[in-house]
């Protein structure tokens, strides 16, 4: 396509305030009028230009449909061509090896690409070991998936061996893509070991959540370990048991590992017989975590609370902040004394002020004295755009309770 074909899209007067302050998004009701040769160019993953209601050029993006109309790719006037896929995967690359991520031999999983954090809105790209694993949230990016796999060889040279996509699931619903999961190139077998600060970890990309393993709680789970020492564990929402493992390995008594998947539970038992063989002081029970916390005595002077999103966007906001008070509440009121707690929220929607005032009224529920010794967030490879605060999503709490 050539630039002079590419779609206008023109903003609403004063609507560009946003994108003057480089945010990434452009949302449907600040769209003045389209200008397309045809119609089928502004189809859903369109490359398209935005410009102010002035006419001047302020960025270019891609087209979905939805209330995020435009994601921004770049504010300057530049082909997005394969040296500028590269250019992008390039820089992402050598974050994480200033990082000490690219050539580690005790961790071989690392999030190479995420999304607004790499200004690259729509596309998260995990590695393990030499194989990257794609993930497109966007229909722009999904047809851009040959031309990212290609800068991602391109960059990684003889360090990759297979390139995998699972966009399936988090595509737009509604786009019709008809996407399926698949090697964009080479071949892998899964499941397939990985190592997180020495600990290994069965990684199945092909049927697993996510991309395969949460990648995000790394230096947390590291975290866990430094106080795990002589302790009674419980692991509430385990799913693969990546806590459990850092638990025993730092020295815990026992550990407990809970989470409503049968499957998730089975997976968590053969990371824990892969790290520490048979008869490690490890039990595991599949069961909902929010019921299992309504009677655990004082049994456990460690517990994590790591569910998943309780609000996936505001309209729910009102009734995740009271299950998540509950959860914490269950927690707090029956730890041990001189018990510590991590607690999570995983949800973009629930900021750090907001997630800080629900824990606290848990534990004034709780009627209990509470220190808070950490305040966690995502590791520095899940990066935050400075434009774009809403990517700060990981909000954590390490509690000491009397």
């Amino acid at each position: 396509m050539t630039e002079t074909m590419i779609p206008r899209i023109y903003l609403r007067r004063g609507k560009e305030e946003s994108l003057l302050r480089r945010h990434p998004w452009i949302f449907s009701g600040a769209i003045d009028y389209i200008k397309a040769e045809e119609e089928s160019e502004i189809a859903e993953g369109a490359l398209v230009d935005v410009y102010t209601h002035a006419g001047e050029f302020i960025a270019r993006g891609h087209y979905q449909i939805g209330s995020i109309a435009v994601r921004v790719l770049t504010f300057e006037l530049e082909a997005i061509d394969s040296a500028w896929w590269e250019r992008r995967i390039a820089v992402a690359h050598d974050v994480r090896r200033t990082l000490g991520l690219t050539q580690n031999a005790s961790t071989t999983c690392y999030r190479l690409v995420h999304g607004e954090g790499d200004s690259l809105p729509g596309l998260v790209v995990d590695i393990y070991g030499t194989t990257a694993v794609v993930q497109c949230h966007s229909v722009g990016m999904y047809r851009a998936r040959m031309e990212i796999a290609a800068a991602i060889r391109a960059v990684y040279g003889e360090h990759i061996s297979a390139i995998y996509d699972k966009s399936s699931q988090t595509l737009p619903f509604k786009a019709n893509t008809g996407a399926v999961d698949g090697y964009l190139w080479g071949r892998a077998q899964t499941p397939q070991v990985v190592l997180e600060h020495g600990e290994q970890f069965l990684v199945n990309w092909e049927q697993g959540q996510k991309t395969g393993f949460f990648l995000d709680q790394r230096e947390n789970r590291e975290l866990v370990k430094r106080y795990a020492q002589g302790r009674t564990v419980l692991n509430t929402f385990c799913y693969t048991g990546g806590f459990s493992v850092y638990a025993l390995a730092g020295g815990a008594k026992e550990v407990c590992s809970v989470d409503s998947s049968e499957r998730a539970v089975a997976l968590a038992t053969e990371n824990m017989r892969l790290n520490f063989g048979d008869g490690a002081p490890h039990t595991e029970v599949a069961a909902d975590a929010v019921e299992y916390l309504r009677d655990i005595g004082d049994r456990y002077d460690l517990i994590i609370l790591d569910p998943p999103a309780f609000a996936k966007h505001h309209k729910v906001l009102g009734n995740a902040m009271q299950g998540y008070k509950r959860l914490n509440a269950r927690a707090l009121s029956q730890i041990r004394p001189g018990g510590i707690l991590f607690t999570f929220s995983c949800s973009q929607a629930v900021s750090k002020e907001l997630f800080r005032t629900t824990v606290f009224s848990a534990a004034a529920i709780a009627g209990r004295k509470v220190r808070i010794l950490h305040q966690l967030t995502q590791p520095a490879d899940h990066p935050i755009n400075i434009y774009h605060p809403e990517g700060e999503y990981l909000k954590g709490l390490v509690l000491y309770v009397e």
